[in-house]
């Protein structure tokens, strides 16, 4: 899918999100997400442990979303909340990662903020997000892409983005997430200082 198609829906979603408003009823995670949290804390492998370092010596240089905004990421979507798991924050995408549709620990397409009360936005994690059609037309018979052996989510269509199908790992990897450091939802995520205006 071509970059000019992708940022033409992108700004589709914008408006479609906008209009449906900030939190709406059907907004929240497709099938097969739960917002169950689990009975005890997410004990890492040390896979996922090195997932986690590598995710944050990547980012790092992005807690001030300054420095990310001039690598090409800009916010999208508003905050995302869901009204009974927490919330997954800002979402600022770099439209050319996304559109080259390669999965790279040191290159997420995403970084996650949550907006803070004093206004400034706090790194809270990451975000890897692969065309479905894209990935599964350069990657047959393969399924789900996967990341230093984490197994990504897929987002079916429609869904709250207006994006196509869509594989998604979140990666909260600078907030400790009580229900585990890849799930979609950080039930301790909060939208409430968005303003719409970012600094």
């Amino acid at each position: 899918m071509k970059i000019e198609q992708l940022t033409k829906q992108f700004h589709h979603s914008i408006l479609a999100f906008l209009l449906a408003g900030v939190c709406p009823s059907g907004a929240m995670a497709q099938n097969g997400h739960s917002h169950t949290p689990p009975a005890q804390p997410q004990q890492l492998t040390p896979a996922q442990s090195t997932l986690l370092k590598v995710v944050r010596d990547s980012t790092e240089r992005f807690k001030d979303v300054s420095v990310a905004e001039s690598e090409g990421y800009s916010l999208l979507f508003g905050c995302v909340s869901g009204p009974d798991s927490g919330a997954m924050g800002l979402h600022f995408v770099n439209m050319k990662l996304v559109g080259a549709g390669v999965i790279d620990a040191t290159r997420p397409q995403i970084v996650i903020y949550e907006p803070m009360p004093d206004g400034h936005l706090q790194l809270i994690g990451a975000d890897f997000l692969v065309i479905a059609s894209d990935w599964d037309k350069a990657h047959p018979n393969q399924g789900a892409p996967q990341l230093m052996g984490q197994l990504f989510h897929y987002f079916e269509s429609p869904n709250r983005f207006g994006l196509p199908p869509f594989y998604t790992l979140h990666v909260w990897a600078w907030k400790d997430n009580p229900n585990g450091a890849f799930v979609n939802w950080h039930p301790e995520v909060s939208c409430a200082a968005y303003s719409g205006a970012t600094q």
